[in-house]
């Protein structure tokens, strides 16, 4: 019997399948309202004509966002660039966001893409982000992104939904980042697979869209299918801004069965530290305070919007980075490196001695803008510090939030940030 009370989330499934109603573990076929690829899947378009494609479904669905090799460092990326940029020109693809553009989950947000109640696919795992917006966003490969610009379609096996309320306070220099990864070391890499988390309670209705995004942004580091937060007035505030069409907020039914239920009491959280060679290795920064570093990188789409440029920037106002610790600073977007030049915070970074890199994906990825050396130890803004991550597998990668970056390259070593910043 199809359970009646129904998720946000299987709400928007049923839309886009055409279906009064869906349930867990059912097999729909879903519209898709706007596909994404990114400069590393030039598979997909390879794909696409292997499988008889000619002209593809839509191309006012399609974008194309060449950000991870944001500009080319070597003529195969740039080869593919090429072939992607001819792709859209043949295609009809207005769509296109050439190098420079930013990071594809903040440059969807920031042209007004994304929006409560649709179906975003696209080929990278952390489009989870847009949860954050009251969409069902989610990751795939080159084959199923070439099905959705074929046919505009694609199947998903309902998933179960977990349930996490946030509540208490949020004490002095912690951050969305650091209750995240307080979560995965918590609960692990595996727990969610192919689950939605959704995040609520009060702590919610005080975090900004951009930390919100950072929530849902890591939920694909425990497996999630996707992720969701309830629009509220902060999220339609900061959509006036940004999206000029209609759309559809679902709401879930009060007496809808969640897989499972969660509480944290964020007061009791400190400032957290991702150590090598796992997302889920989480403690203390206090346990690793005075580690000494190599490179401090901030940047990505879940450390690098202007807010989180902001905090580096009071944290570093009139001050200079430690001599022996090269400090990267990469803006998510282009509307982000806009948005900090006129507050600034680009300024501010710059003379302290950041070296700033085209808004992209950058060293993230590991082939460009800041990778790192054998032996390197660099502390991170960004979502993963697998071997090899951000360059030589040899190298180590500490995850934390912008404020513990920022800290750390001032002195030079692993610090907490909570010193750093002044009193509310």
């Amino acid at each position: 019997m199809v359970n009646q009370n129904q998720h946000a989330v299987e709400k928007i499934l049923a839309r886009a399948a055409g279906k009064p109603t869906v349930s867990v573990g059912e097999i729909v076929e879903c519209r898709v309202d706007l596909a994404e690829v990114n400069d590393l899947y030039l598979q997909t378009i390879r794909s696409f004509y292997d499988m008889g494609g000619k002209q593809v479904y839509d191309p006012d669905r399609i974008t194309f966002i060449l950000d991870h090799y944001a500009p080319a460092a070597t003529i195969q990326q740039a080869e593919n660039q090429k072939q992607m940029r001819q792709f859209c020109l043949d295609q009809g693809i207005k769509l296109l966001f050439d190098i420079g553009s930013g990071v594809c989950h903040q440059v969807m947000v920031d042209e007004g893409l994304v929006y409560p109640g649709m179906v975003l696919v696209a080929t990278d795992s952390h489009t989870t982000t847009h949860g954050a917006f009251g969409a069902f966003g989610t990751g795939v490969g080159a084959t199923d992104l070439a099905v959705i610009m074929r046919t505009g379609k694609l199947w998903f096996r309902v998933p179960e939904v977990v349930r996490i309320e946030l509540s208490g306070t949020i004490p002095r220099g912690v951050y969305a980042k650091d209750i995240i990864l307080f979560i995965i070391g918590n609960l692990g890499a595996d727990y969610a697979i192919y689950k939605v988390v959704e995040f609520c309670g009060p702590v919610l209705k005080g975090l900004s869209v951009s930390e919100r995004m950072v929530l849902c942004n890591m939920t694909t580091e425990m497996g999630a299918k996707a992720s969701y937060i309830q629009p509220d007035e902060t999220t339609f505030e900061f959509l006036r801004q940004k999206v000029n069409r209609d759309y559809q907020v679902f709401e879930s039914d009060p007496n809808y069965h969640y897989s499972a239920e969660l509480s944290y009491d964020v007061s009791q959280i400190e400032p957290q530290l991702s150590a090598p060679h796992s997302v889920d290795n989480v403690a203390p920064i206090s346990r690793f305070e005075g580690l000494s570093l190599d490179q401090a990188y901030l940047g990505s789409c879940t450390g690098g919007r202007t807010e989180d440029l902001g905090v580096a920037a009071r944290i570093l106002e009139g001050k200079k980075v430690h001599a022996q610790t090269r400090f990267v600073v990469v803006p998510a977007s282009r509307n982000v490196y806009l948005e900090s030049l006129k507050l600034g915070y680009i300024d501010t970074l710059v003379r302290a001695g950041a070296t700033l890199v085209t808004p992209g994906c950058a060293a993230c990825l590991g082939t460009h803008g800041g990778i790192l050396a054998s032996g390197e130890v660099c502390i991170s803004s960004t979502n993963r510090n697998f071997p090899g991550r951000m360059g030589h597998s040899g190298a180590k990668i500490y995850l934390a939030s912008p404020a513990a970056v920022a800290a750390s390259a001032l002195e030079g070593k692993i610090v907490n940030p909570a010193g750093y910043l002044e009193m509310n």
